[in-house]
């Protein structure tokens, strides 16, 4: 066994990049810690307590309830804990299996490989999957673009994966084979339109706006407030940019099918790059149903915003993200949801 000096010696002969790669590395796994309860308050009432019914700041401690602090709104007069209308409300999973599942998404676990990880059954997993995705969504948002904006659409074929008859859903197509994605050549209303943009800051945009080609009115309903007005705008020759950036008096930087130079500055090189990287990590869980589809790109939004962090924290930091969000939704919630088209 290495004495200490061993040690000292080997690292003497390493180089400054390494011994520096070296000190990080140690440096992440002395801040690595569980996540308490404490951090979790922290997280949640980062700007000062407040009652998640009414948004009230007049609340007092009121005793403790299952072990965890309860609270009291003098303005409502109801109770709530840290955990309240929280990924975590209702769950009677201690914080170190969510912890787990977070690394679990972080790594593209499917559903059935991250519930055989933390040990619960696939439809907990499927739960705890989407609970932490719709905080996400919550805690990013839709955001805004700036400066120098790459804009182009993307399509994917309508998916009706998960509905089943015995929970009373009627197709409303007949089924296709597996393999088989769309009938009708080109672009159709077999298919879902994905909107992205990106602006030269990091800032990304990617929503589900409608079924088959978009147009014009799309971009004006769902990029309203959502573009500063002196930005300039790169896109492809679809048509429908033309009329949008003619009504919002942008200044438009239109890239000719077949002359998309990539040593011009104005270029949507970098929106092809995560239009690729997107369909590539959709791949991986075999057809992603579209009524959760939005639920998908903020979690690729996720991961592109905070892929420089440091990987041991990463799960972290997404489960503290998560409960600083404010989530009331339950089991028939999910049952019910539709396409949620911006």
């Amino acid at each position: 066994m290495p004495t200490l000096n061993d040690i000292k010696s080997d690292i003497l002969t390493l180089t400054n990049e390494q011994q520096i790669n070296l000190l990080n590395y140690i440096s992440e796994i002395l801040s690595l810690s569980p996540v308490s309860i404490q951090d979790c308050r922290e997280a949640r009432f980062s700007k000062g307590k407040i009652c998640p019914h009414c948004e009230s700041h007049e609340v007092f401690k009121y005793g403790i309830s299952s072990g965890k602090q309860r609270y009291r709104c003098k303005s409502c007069l109801r109770t709530f804990t840290d955990f309240s209308k929280s990924v975590l409300s209702g769950s009677k999973l201690p914080l170190n299996y969510w912890l787990e599942y977070a690394k679990c998404m972080i790594l593209g676990f499917s559903i059935r490989r991250a519930a055989v990880q933390i040990g619960v059954c696939v439809k907990t997993s499927f739960y705890m999957r989407h609970r932490i995705l719709d905080a996400i969504r919550s805690y990013i948002g839709m955001g805004h673009l700036d400066g120098v904006i790459e804009m182009d659409e993307t399509y994917f074929a309508e998916s009706f994966k998960g509905n089943h008859v015995k929970s009373g859903f009627v197709m409303p197509r007949p089924s296709r084979k597996r393999g088989k994605e769309v009938v009708k050549r080109g672009i159709s209303s077999e298919q879902v339109c994905v909107l992205t943009g990106l602006d030269r800051q990091g800032n990304i945009y990617a929503e589900l706006i409608c079924k088959g080609r978009m147009k014009s009115s799309d971009l004006s309903r769902v990029l309203n407030d959502r573009i500063e007005s002196d930005s300039i705008l790169c896109t492809d020759s679809h048509k429908s940019y033309i009329h949008f950036v003619k009504d919002f008096g942008l200044e438009h930087k239109r890239i000719e099918s077949g002359k998309r130079r990539t040593d011009d500055f104005y270029n949507i090189q970098r929106l092809n790059s995560f239009h690729s990287r997107l369909k590539l990590w959709l791949a991986r869980f075999k057809g992603v149903s579209t009524k959760y589809l939005v639920n998908y790109l903020y979690w690729m939004k996720w991961l592109e915003y905070f892929k420089d962090d440091k990987e041991m924290l990463k799960g972290k930091s997404m489960l503290l993200q998560t409960v600083s969000s404010q989530l009331d939704l339950n089991i028939e919630d999910y049952r019910t949801r539709t396409a949620l088209f911006r």
